[in-house]
C-alpha cells in the first residue's frame, strides 16, 4: 500500500514537472509583445480551466484555486526553459498577489463583514433565535414545496447585496430545509439564484453604481448623453437570465420536478430518515452548534440582529454615498444632497455612490454589538461567553475567506495574462446582427466563468459593447438589448462558475459542499441560459420584444423540466 502511494506521488511529480517544462518552452517560444492576450494566445485560459477542472476531480476547493494561481503566476514568471527559477519566482509571486488582494479595501471590507456575519449567526444560534425562527417558518412552510418559495421569497426581500443575500438566507432556511428532507444542493441553488440575478435588477442595491457608471460611459464614448438610470430601467426586461432563473425555482418547487444531479440529491434528501443526521462535507459549517440548554426559544433573537443588519447596512449604504458625493465635484449631486436628501432622487443616488464593503462592514459590527448585548442583558450568556461565541463563528468563516482571498488572486492573475481580452479578440469577429446580443451574453458568460467576477466582466465588456452594437445597428432598442447581454451574462457566468465569490458565499451560508453545490447548479444554470438564449435573446436581435419572448420562454421552460425531470414528491417519503 505504502509503494503504491508512493508511486502514485512520484507520477504526479514527474507529470508536473513535465507539465511545467512544455509550457515554459511554448512560452518561450510565442511571440515577443507588451500584449500579453497576444503573447500568451490560447494558454491564457489555462490557469482557470486547471482550477476549474482539479475542482471537479478532487473535490478539494482550495487545493485547485491554489494550483491555478500558481500556474498562473508561473506561466507569468516564465523567460527561459529553468523551470526551478520559474517555480521559485512564481511562488513569491503568489504571496505578493495574496497579499496585495488582502490589502484591497474593497476585499478586506468583504472578508470582515463575512466573519462578522458569521459571529452573529453563532449568537442567533445559541440564543435560540435561529431555532425559534425555523420552527415558526416550518408551520407555514410544512411540505418542500413551500420551504422553497419561501426561500425564494427571502432572498427576494434581501435584494439590496449578494453577500449579505447569501449570508442571511442560507442559515435561516437550512433546519427548515433539513426538517422537510430538501437536500442543501437545493437550498444553495434557491439561495445563489436569488443573489446576484436579484442585485443585479434591483433599482437600489450594492450593484447598481458600477451598472450605472459603465452604461454612461459607454454611451458618451459614442457621443450621447444619457440618462443611466433610464437606460438601467429599459434593460430590466430583457435580463432574461435573471428573470427565467427566478421563476424557474417557482416553477420546480410547485412541480416537485427535478433533473441531472439535483435530482439524485433530492432523492436521497427524500429517502433520509427522520433522525438521520444531514451529511455536511463543508467545513465551514453552522450546524453543530445548538442553543444553550433550558433557555426560551424567542424569534426576537433572530429577527432583531438580522433586522438590525439589514436596515442598518441600508442606512450605512445611504449615509456612504450620502458622504461621498458631498465631498466630490459634482455640483449637481451636491446640490440635490443638500436640498432632498431624501428624495427618491436623493436616495437613489445616494445608494449609487456608496462603498458597498464598508457600509455592510459597519452594518455587521453594529449587528454585532447588538447581538452580545441581547445575549448579556437576557442573562443566556455572560459577557466573556458571548464574544467567545462571536469569535467562535467567525472562526468558521476563515476558511470562506481563504477561498475568497485565492479565488481573487486567481482574478488577479488572469488578468495579468489578458484572458479576458484574449476571449473578446476572439469572439468578437464578424458577425450578423441579429447574433450580436446573444454573441455579448455568451461572451460575457465565458469571461465571468473563467474569471469568477461579473464586476469585472461587466467592466470589460460594457465599453466593447455600446460603441459596437451601434455601429452595427444605429438603433436605441438594439443598443438596449445588446447592454442587457453584458450585464445579464456576467451574472449567468458568475453564478455558474465554482472561482465565483457569490457562489462560495451561498455553499458556505447553507452547509453545502462547494464542489457538490456547483455541479448541481450547473446544470440548471445552463438549461434556464440555453431558453434565455434561443427564446430571449435571438428573438430580440430581430426586434421581437419581451412580453412576447417571456411568456413563450415560461412554456418551453416548464415543458422542457417535465420532459428532462422526473417528480421527486414530499409525499412519497414515509
Amino acid at each position: 500500500m505504502e509503494m503504491n502511494r508512493n508511486l502514485k506521488i512520484g507520477l504526479i511529480v514527474a507529470i508536473s514537472v513535465i507539465a511545467l517544462f512544455v509550457l515554459s518552452l511554448l512560452i518561450t517560444n510565442a511571440p515577443a509583445g507588451d500584449d500579453n492576450a497576444v503573447r500568451f494566445g490560447i494558454l491564457t485560459l489555462l490557469p482557470p480551466l486547471v482550477a476549474i477542472a482539479l475542482a471537479f476531480i478532487t473535490k478539494e476547493t482550495i487545493l485547485s484555486l491554489f494550483i491555478g494561481v500558481f500556474v498562473g503566476e508561473f506561466m507569468v514568471s516564465v523567460n527561459d526553459l529553468n523551470i526551478i527559477s520559474s517555480a521559485i519566482n512564481a511562488f513569491l509571486a503568489m504571496g505578493t498577489q495574496i497579499i496585495s488582494c488582502m490589502a484591497d479595501p474593497w476585499n478586506a471590507g468583504i472578508i470582515l463583514q463575512c466573519l462578522l456575519i458569521g459571529g452573529i449567526i453563532q449568537l442567533v444560534t445559541k440564543m435560540g433565535g435561529a431555532k425559534a425562527l425555523a420552527d415558526e417558518f416550518a408551520k407555514r412552510a410544512d411540505t418542500p414545496r413551500k420551504a422553497q418559495l419561501f426561500t425564494e421569497l427571502l432572498g427576494l426581500c434581501v435584494f439590496f447585496d449578494d453577500y449579505a443575500n447569501s449570508l442571511i438566507v442560507g442559515p435561516i432556511m437550512r433546519p427548515v430545509m433539513d426538517k422537510l428532507h430538501v437536500s442543501r444542493e437545493k437550498l444553495a441553488f434557491v439561495v445563489d439564484a436569488t443573489a446576484a440575478p436579484v442585485a443585479g435588477i434591483a433599482i437600489i442595491s450594492t450593484w447598481i453604481g458600477l451598472e450605472l457608471s459603465l452604461i454612461t460611459q459607454g454611451f458618451q464614448s459614442i457621443g450621447m448623453n444619457v440618462s443611466g438610470f433610464g437606460i438601467f430601467l429599459q434593460t430590466i426586461p430583457f435580463r432574461f437570465y435573471n428573470i427565467l432563473i427566478l421563476i424557474f425555482i417557482v416553477i420546480s418547487a410547485l412541480t416537485y420536478y427535478e433533473f441531472g444531479p439535483m435530482k439524485e440529491a433530492e432523492k436521497k434528501a427524500r429517502a433520509r430518515k427522520a433522525d438521520e443526521p444531514v451529511e455536511s462535507l463543508e467545513a465551514t459549517s453552522f450546524d453543530d452548534v445548538k442553543p444553550v440548554e433550558g433557555i426560551k426559544l424567542s424569534v426576537w433573537n433572530a429577527i432583531i440582529p438580522i433586522g438590525v443588519l439589514i436596515v442598518g447596512a441600508l442606512i450605512a449604504f445611504y449615509w456612504s454615498g450620502y458622504t461621498t458625493i458631498l465631498g466630490g465635484e459634482d455640483q449637481a449631486l451636491i446640490t440635490l444632497m443638500k436640498t432632498s436628501p431624501l428624495s427618491f432622487s436623493g436616495i437613489f443616488e445616494a445608494l449609487a455612490a456608496s462603498d458597498a464593503s464598508v457600509a455592510l462592514f459597519q452594518a455587521a459590527l453594529l449587528a454585532s454589538i447588538v447581538a452580545i448585548l441581547m445575549a448579556v442583558l437576557q442573562k443566556i450568556m455572560t459577557i466573556e461567553e458571548a464574544i467567545s461565541e462571536w469569535v467562535g463563528g467567525m472562526k468558521t468563516i476563515v476558511i470562506t475567506g481563504v477561498i475568497l482571498l485565492l479565488a481573487w488572486s486567481l482574478g488577479g492573475v488572469i488578468g495579468e495574462l489578458g484572458t479576458a481580452d484574449y476571449l473578446v479578440g476572439v469572439l468578437a469577429g464578424a458577425i450578423p446582427i441579429f447574433i450580436l446580443p446573444t454573441l455579448i451574453f455568451v461572451l460575457g458568460a465565458l469571461i465571468s466563468f473563467a474569471t469568477g467576477t461579473s464586476y469585472g466582466t461587466m467592466s470589460i465588456l460594457m465599453p466593447l459593447t455600446i460603441p459596437l452594437a451601434w455601429a452595427v445597428n444605429p438603433e436605441m432598442g438594439f443598443v438596449i438589448v445588446c447592454t442587457s447581454g453584458v450585464l445579464t451574462g456576467a451574472i449567468f457566468g458568475d453564478h455558474c462558475s465554482p472561482i465565483s465569490d457569490t457562489t462560495i458565499l451561498s455553499s458556505m451560508g447553507t452547509s453545502c459542499n462547494h464542489i457538490d453545490h456547483v455541479s448541481t447548479q450547473i446544470y440548471y444554470a445552463i438549461f434556464v441560459a440555453v431558453i434565455a438564449i434561443l427564446f430571449g435573446y435571438i428573438p430580440a436581435g430581430f426586434g421581437i420584444q419581451w412580453y412576447i419572448s417571456i411568456p413563450v420562454a415560461i412554456v418551453v421552460m416548464y415543458i422542457g423540466l417535465r420532459v428532462l425531470g422526473e417528480k421527486v414528491p414530499f409525499e412519497e417519503v414515509a
